[in-house]
């Protein structure tokens, strides 16, 4: 597969996308405007860094952005070129995985978005299912186990250098005001792979409510099931906590999460 990643076409899909979505600079302080003639001057070299698994990422800049309720997000932003890379890898990643997702999965997917989550979730109330199990994961982009996410990928992506240079990734130190902090686990929210990692995470909880045969809706690290009374809401519940702490290893924010009805719910997005 890394023959795919690092193919011309694919890597100059990738500059393309970086340069739209702009961003701010990592922490070499590389503008997005300056990756052209980066990649013309070192295109080759960096391609033989990665076959030869001698590439080592740049450390991430962590930014804290302020949030309505007075918290803050810690952003993790990586370097303009390693965006560049981890957007060619993520689009041939996503030929893997994307085919395989569940349809009540709509965060950060082709042809898929907040409004399909929110009409899908009214459906499913005018059908009647009006007990609704509510779940925010705690810090989900800090709680990922890495060797869950990379076992996943391994299953369908046989490739060593592709799995290798996303460890190295998950493994980049982050840079928070100055002093650089190991990575043991998480991934970082700005950086152009985490959307697809944690869909392909996520999607073992999509399965598992799909095999339970429940109504549900998914938009990134939130979700919702749906049923028809509170005594079957309270039991999916807790067969939902123990799916998500046994088998995924990720806690659920207490405060946000709950059992809900239509008229005392806040709409679904509301939660993102």
């Amino acid at each position: 597969m890394i023959e795919k990643v690092l193919h011309p076409k694919n890597l100059y899909k990738a500059y393309h996308q970086v340069v739209s979505n702009k961003g701010a600079a990592g922490i070499d302080d590389m503008q997005v405007n300056e990756l052209k003639s980066f990649i013309d001057d070192n295109r080759i070299s960096v391609i033989t860094s990665i076959l030869n698994r001698q590439y080592v990422p740049q450390a991430i800049r962590g930014i804290e952005i302020p949030k309505s309720d007075g918290k803050t997000r810690l952003l993790g932003v990586p370097t303009v070129v390693d965006r560049w890379l981890q957007q060619a890898l993520s689009q041939q990643l996503a030929t893997k995985f994307e085919f395989d997702f569940e349809a009540q999965s709509y965060g950060f997917r082709p042809e898929k978005n907040l409004h399909g989550a929110v009409k899908q979730s009214l459906e499913n109330v005018n059908d009647g299912y009006q007990d609704i199990v509510d779940i925010d994961l705690k810090g989900f982009f800090d709680e990922v186990q890495h060797y869950k996410l990379l076992q996943l990928i391994y299953n369908k992506v046989k490739c060593p250098t592709t799995l290798w240079l996303i460890r190295k990734w998950l493994r980049a130190p982050i840079r928070i005001n100055g002093k650089l902090y190991k990575r043991r686990k998480g991934m970082p929210q700005g950086s152009p792979l985490s959307p697809l990692l944690a869909n392909i995470l996520l999607d073992q909880l999509d399965k598992y409510l799909k095999r339970k045969g429940l109504k549900f809706v998914r938009y990134a690290d939130h979700f919702s099931v749906y049923t028809k009374s509170k005594a079957e809401a309270r039991k999916i519940g807790n067969q939902v906590y123990l799916f998500l702490k046994d088998k995924l290893e990720l806690p659920i924010n207490k405060e946000k999460s709950g059992i809900r009805r239509p008229a005392t719910r806040a709409q679904f997005c509301s939660h993102l």
